[in-house]
């Protein structure tokens, strides 16, 4: 059969190229065994050139029982590759003793990505940084006798070596590389080594170096990337990590270009605003990429998940690691992010033929801050188009003025292109998409039932909070943390040891007492005087708690900062109690194993009679964790014994307090969360799985603006939300955690907050919003469909209207419709004076009932309500559960 459309011809490449040498044994699919090398241009898979999009994914900040819907919805929205990071510390937390279960077994994670025939992109490192907990170090690695991180060390390299073998054997053993009929198709070693290679002078270099020459040495049989390393050696791929990579070069003309961190948000911290990126400056930098000769993107993170446990970086990183990315943190599809990277990725589908074909683009400047880049090419004939002798063709148009459209003129066509903005036209003709102009759905997700209100977050309307909510339980259990030395396994040394030397990273608490004699003198002296001793410490991170006597003088947070306290002492013999507290450890920069935690320099009483008193030299007993830490009373097992009492309702709080209660799960499979604004600083268990750590800090009341400007270049401090609000009152408990009734909860509890108000509740989408013009572009599917001539037939150019509710949902209403000139958007619509009367019958027909629907938006749909007008059709739409649910209250 002679195939004669360009976008026919688009079409079939891609679908052979997704289903490449995919083959059904036993009801599970295997890749066939390929080769993967590469060249100037980009990787070669099977002998192909390839241009692939990258979903970055951590296995640990989901559960298992999440992995296959996140996968599938990265392939959904367009991925070919799943990407993630090795985290060390999780395989290997003690010495010699590997973990490769639960959250932590990468052989299952890595055989869901080839089983939905996606590739893997496995970044070894083993340093990944991440915002991971020391970086994804283990802490013991730091006790090793003469070592030092990433450099040229013996010990560490010793280290190092045995743990990325470790991981290239397992992948190598369980048939996972891409020679061996496995997903995996790429490599890290190292990672943004580059940034710091300079702080360990001559010694780093020959590091990167051996590191190079130490992964290649392991045969793993498929390339190997080092990002950010513009010095990285001739067989190995430097790529780029940034929010921009379209101007990035690698260091050599035989590498392709490769950009292995797209940012697509950024992470936050306790007490910060909450940073978040505009979808059509991603898509933007996206469409530069590939149009300046980009050949791998991978999005960091498509999906960013949860912080569990202790595992969040530092210092005082969030338990939330949502990123702003398309799926949520709860693996929710983000709208429109989600559905304009889907659209994007089509597209860039659609122009890969000629992308792939052309050794380089031919650059045409259209204007001033207008230019093209256009791919001309001949299909490789490998027996798949035989009968085809028509050459391909793929541009890209883009406008990179900050603030002005611009029309061009391009091939005897005009264009007109938004500010900051990219077009791509797959056959050089026809616009497949514009990377400003969004017809995806907005989604706006609530937690709970009714929910009414919006946060102060209007430029970004994605959630919305339940005004009231009923409390998960009124019946408690409590158990009391003593202060101070508790167990058998404390000991007394002179001077001030470093946090890690004695904790080892199992607790993020230690505590530190010391006594000291006050005379009768200093406290005549400080009356007289009118003043207060104070407690100095030279350095001191991430928190302390200072006791005196039992009482809590002061609390302190802050990154090796200076301590002073005002103490009241009495006459006689008095306790200084401290409490050093970790919240993550150091995940970046050099000398990690240098940075510690706790205290350093000097620590005094300051103000007495006699002179200040150096406590630095003093004898100090040492505590490592808490009593309820090491009986584990945050196990489902653990019994009455431990102590538990009941908690009154009007019992007086107290700080250092353990909380217990059960609780029920709310229906359905809606992801579900824990609020806790109403408490203060502490963790939290659900059946035994540690759900993360909790901090009530509020963000600063200024600096989010009211609206965000897509345009122009994006940093972290661009586009800022939350502002006067908590930064995380929100925690994820993984449905697979949870079973119908008797759930235990366990808080602990640092502050005088008690338990009653926490809340539980559902996590979806309730709130659907579209708006989509008619003279939008005809919808990506329709190109398979394009006539001989490469201009799209009059049926195919009638744009449409997407929307969709969550899984299980459906839209039980349509609150909102109207073709004509509507104004407002998302949640203020608003009917302008050209409106079709038929809207809301013709939308509520094709979509009340249904988990998703498609409504083309032209005069044949709806009739014309007002003639030489371009017409809009704006949509809101409520998504509701199944009726069993929608009745139910929140537990």
């Amino acid at each position: 059969m002679v195939i004669r459309r360009k976008a026919a011809l688009s079409l079939l490449w891609i679908l052979t190229a997704l289903t490449l040498h995919l083959v059904i044994v036993a009801g599970v699919e295997y890749f066939k065994p390929f080769n993967v090398t590469y060249d100037h241009r980009a990787l070669i898979i099977a002998g192909k050139r390839r241009i692939l999009i990258s979903a970055g994914i951590h296995y640990p900040r989901a559960t298992p029982q999440m992995w296959p819907q996140l996968i599938a919805r990265s392939k959904e929205g367009g991925a070919d590759v799943i990407e993630t990071y090795t985290f060390w510390n999780g395989h290997e937390p003690v010495r010699g003793q590997y973990n490769f279960e639960g959250r932590y077994d990468i052989v299952k994670f890595a055989k869901l990505v080839g089983s939905h025939g996606l590739y893997l992109f496995l970044r070894i490192g083993p340093y990944a940084c991440a915002e991971w907990n020391f970086g994804g170090f283990p802490v013991w690695l730091r006790d090793i006798p003469g070592i030092e991180f990433r450099t040229d060390n013996a010990p560490f390299k010793e280290e190092m070596e045995r743990f990325v073998k470790k991981i290239v054997d397992l992948m190598m053993a369980e048939s996972l590389f891409s020679w061996q009929g496995g997903p995996i198709i790429l490599l890290q070693i190292e990672n943004e080594y580059g940034n710091i290679e300079s702080s360990f002078g001559p010694n780093g270099k020959k590091y990167m170096k051996w590191a190079a020459e130490m992964a290649v040495g392991l045969g793993a049989g498929v390339p190997w990337v080092m990002c950010k390393q513009a010095d990285a050696p001739e067989y190995i791929i430097d790529t780029c990590n940034a929010y921009y990579c379209d101007g990035f070069t690698p260091n050599s003309e035989k590498k392709p270009k490769i950009w292995t961190e797209n940012w697509d948000g950024w992470f936050a911290n306790w007490g910060e605003r909450l940073p978040r990126r505009p979808t059509e400056d991603i898509a933007f930098a996206i469409a530069r990429f590939f149009q300046r000769g980009g050949s791998l993107q991978n999005y960091y993170m498509y999906f960013g998940g949860t912080n569990f446990g202790r595992t969040a970086g530092g210092p005082t990183q969030i338990t939330s690691y949502d990123y702003d990315a398309p799926l949520d943190e709860y693996g929710l599809l983000r709208q429109p992010k989600w559905g304009h990277m889907k659209d994007l990725h089509a597209a860039i589908k659609l122009c890969e033929p000629a992308l792939v074909a052309a050794d380089s683009p031919q650059y045409i400047k259209l204007g001033p801050k207008q230019e093209a880049h256009v791919y001309h090419g001949t299909p490789h004939n490998d027996g798949q188009y035989l009968s085809l002798n028509e050459s391909l063709c793929a541009a890209f148009i883009a406008n990179i003025d900050e603030h002005e459209s611009a029309a061009v003129k391009f091939y005897g066509q005009e264009y007109t292109l938004p500010p900051w903005s990219v077009s791509i036209l797959p056959d050089c003709r026809n616009t497949a998409f514009n990377t400003a102009k969004v017809g995806a759905q907005t989604s706006i997700k609530t937690v709970g039932l009714d929910s009414v209100s919006v946060g102060n977050n209007s430029l970004f309307p994605q959630l919305r909070i339940k005004s009231k909510l009923g409390s998960i339980s009124q019946s408690w259990m409590t158990l009391k943390e003593p202060l101070g030395v508790w167990g058998d396994k404390n000991f007394t040394s002179k001077g001030i040891l470093e946090h890690l030397l004695v904790t080892k990273d199992q607790s993020d608490y230690l505590w530190y007492l010391t006594r000291i004699y006050i005379s009768d003198d200093d406290i005549s002296f400080w009356e007289e005087n009118d003043v207060s001793p104070t407690i100095d410490i030279d350095s001191m991170r991430d928190f302390v708690r200072i006791f005196v006597n039992g009482q809590l003088a002061g609390s302190v947070k802050g990154k090796w900062i200076k301590v002073v306290q005002p103490v009241k002492l009495v006459q006689g013999y008095n306790d200084i109690l401290l409490l050093s507290e970790t919240v993550g450890l150091q995940n970046y920069g050099a000398f990690l194993e240098k940075d510690g935690a706790g205290f350093k320099g000097q620590l005094k009483l300051t103000g007495c009679r006699n002179g200040d008193i150096n406590l630095t030299t003093s004898l100090w007993t040492y505590q490592v964790g808490l009593k309820g830490e090491f009986l584990k009373v945050y196990d489902v097992n653990s019994t009455d014994s431990a102590g538990w009492t009941e908690l009154p309702n009007d019992a007086i709080p107290s700080v250092f307090s353990w909380y217990r209660t059960k609780f029920d799960a709310p229906g359905g499979t809606d992801p579900v969360a824990l609020d806790f604004s109403s408490l203060g600083k502490g963790q939290a268990w659900v059946n035994g799985n540690h759900i993360g750590r909790y901090w009530t800090l509020v963000a600063p009341k200024n600096g989010c603006g009211k609206t965000c400007d897509y345009r122009g270049a994006y940093n972290s401090d661009k586009c800022r939300t939350n502002c006067g609000e908590l930064t995380q009152a929100w925690y994820h408990i993984p449905r697979s955690w949870l079973k119908t009734s008797n759930n235990v909860l366990v808080i602990f509890e640092e502050t005088d907050k008690t338990p009653f108000e926490i809340s539980i509740s559902t996590r979806a989408t309730e709130t659907i919003c579209a708006q989509v013009s008619e003279k939008h572009y005809p919808p990506l599917h329709m190109w398979s469909h394009s006539e001989f001539d490469g201009k799209l037939s009059l049926m195919d150019k009638t744009p449409e209207m997407h929307l969709q509710c969550d899984k299980g949902h459906t839209i039980s209403s349509i609150e909102f419709a109207s073709y004509g000139n509507p104004k407002g958007s998302c949640q203020k619509f608003s009917q302008g004076k050209c409106h079709a009367a038929n809207s809301l019958s013709v939308v509520s027909q094709a979509c009340k009932g249904k988990n998703s629907c498609t409504i083309g938006i032209s005069n044949a749909v709806f009739g014309d309500p007002c003639r030489h007008v371009v017409k809009n059709l704006a949509v809101q739409a409520k998504c509701s559960p199944p009726p069993e649910l929608s009745t139910s209250a929140s537990l």
